[in-house]
């Protein structure tokens, strides 16, 4: 019978495994004499301080190895992230964006995950619909954590219109094994104008308070809708109206709730507000920005972020470079942020006037007008929409705007296509206000722990 064997692509270097001498194309097959069924079983049997780790060489040669890792990372990155297949999700869901593509796109961009590993490793909600108990299980004796899960409702059959699937409201009682294990849990709605919001979306508030404080958090989210949903359940977009509803049962919870438990536990996302045509809450309201991938508190971080960096230049620019001199650059961003970005732009260029900067908002023409956010922004839409626009010495692009780590649009055009088309250098920005106050200014942002000293905390721009 064939050995289960996972492929080593990469070895960090001053790793252990370096030290050790393992070599991508070698392959781990055992350690402590267990096979290991995917990231799970590695992750689990790395949190300790030894153990014995069977090894086949790309020879075929075998080796066995003792190792004093003392809860070290060994440097090994394995063919596949998850050290086995994706689990693919078995929803329909009504509100599913995957659905609401086009045709003709790359392929991975089609595939829906509900896989319980991305959760704990990269963050993903999950229905649980995907999960048997033996998941569970596993879930609970590695003490992974913590785990994202795509609420919706808590009302059984309502959950199961919704997913379309027959057992989805059976599934929330995964929650009850979590809560009863202490595995810490965030919670995800998106929500469906009159299918789960007003007195549903009350009933699922009220029933998930009973998880705090094992629950830490539950974001809601809008649904979004493209323009290609022929065959799909009718979803009505919420307007001003109903986004101020939203707000007014999720801001009565928070209230109760805080003086209850200290936590406000449920938190609307950015577009609410904007589409209610309110300021941002406080900063203690986000209870530590818990739900940021949501969109829920990014703008009032970038606020605070952006005052902070100002703050800390106090008018200055590092001794070693030569910003003082004027310059006229462009930021590209969707048309949900612009205000607010345009907000603290002014602040930027009020303390530093010698930097002119163009913000343009790029409408949505591939996905359609009720999809408003940058992350959903196409490269042949900047394209087309910059085209003959002054942008100055420099073009900033948002990195949410990318495919994550690298340099691709949805659409699969490239940063790099981006500035032969436009002719200007294009820099890749992270999403918090220092970065941006740095972009803008031209600094190299000072090197922080754990992160590499990027020039304007994106990507240097080759030349054109």
């Amino acid at each position: 019978m064939s050995r289960k064997k996972h492929m080593i692509q990469a070895v960090k270097p001053a790793s252990i495994a370096e030290e050790l001498e393992l070599e991508p194309g070698d392959y781990l097959v055992k350690i402590n004499g267990n096979e290991i069924e995917d990231i799970f079983d590695y992750e689990y049997y790395m949190d300790s301080e030894s153990m014995v780790m069977l090894v086949e060489k790309a020879d075929g040669e075998l080796w066995e190895l003792e190792i004093e890792n003392d809860y070290q990372d060994l440097g090994l990155t394995f063919e596949n992230g998850l050290m086995s297949d994706y689990k693919s999700c078995s929803n329909k869901c009504i509100f599913c964006f995957i659905d609401q593509m086009p045709p003709g796109m790359r392929e991975t961009l089609y595939f829906k995950d509900d896989d319980s590993r991305l959760s704990f490793l990269q963050g993903n909600y999950i229905t649980l619909t995907n999960m048997k108990d033996k998941d569970i299980e596993r879930i609970i004796r590695f003490h992974l954590a913590p785990i994202n899960i795509s609420v919706h409702t808590t009302n059984p059959s309502l959950r199961c219109r919704m997913l379309h699937n027959r057992f989805a409201g059976e599934a929330l009682k995964k929650m009850d094994r979590l809560f009863e294990a202490g595995v810490p849990m965030n919670g995800q709605i998106v929500l469906c104008r009159g299918i789960n919001d007003g007195k549903e979306l009350e009933r699922t508030i009220r029933e998930l308070t009973k998880f705090i404080p094992v629950m830490e958090s539950v974001s809601v989210v809008p649904v979004g809708l493209s323009k290609y949903r022929d065959g799909l359940e009718p979803l009505i977009p919420f307007d001003k109206e109903a986004a101020e509803e939203t707000l007014a049962i999720i801001e009565r919870w928070q209230k109760t709730l805080y003086s209850q438990h200290k936590t406000h536990f449920i938190h609307a996302s950015d577009e609410f507000y904007i589409l209610a045509g309110r300021e941002m809450p406080e900063e203690d309201r986000y209870d530590g920005y818990p739900q940021l991938e949501n969109g829920v508190g990014m703008l009032r971080l970038l606020d605070r972020e952006v005052t902070g960096a100002l703050e800390e230049l106090d008018g200055n620019f590092l001794e070693e470079s030569d910003e003082r001199a004027p310059e006229i650059l462009s930021i590209a961003t969707g048309e949900l942020a612009y205000p607010y970005m345009k907000r603290q732009l002014e602040k930027i260029t009020r303390q530093y006037p010698s930097k002119e900067v163009y913000l343009y908002a790029i409408h949505n023409d591939f996905f359609g007008d009720m999809i408003t956010v940058a992350g959903l922004l196409t490269g042949q839409d900047v394209i087309k929409q910059l085209t003959n626009r002054p942008l100055g010495e420099r073009l900033l692009l948002p990195e949410c705007m990318f495919r994550s780590g690298e340099e691709v649009f949805l659409d699969d055009v490239t940063r790099l296509e981006v500035q032969n088309t436009l002719q200007v250098p294009v820099n890749i920005v992270k999403s918090g206000g220092r970065d941006l106050v740095y972009a803008v200014l031209g600094i190299r942002k000072p090197k922080e722990d754990g992160e590499d000293a990027a020039c304007y905390g994106g990507y240097e721009p080759e030349s054109i």
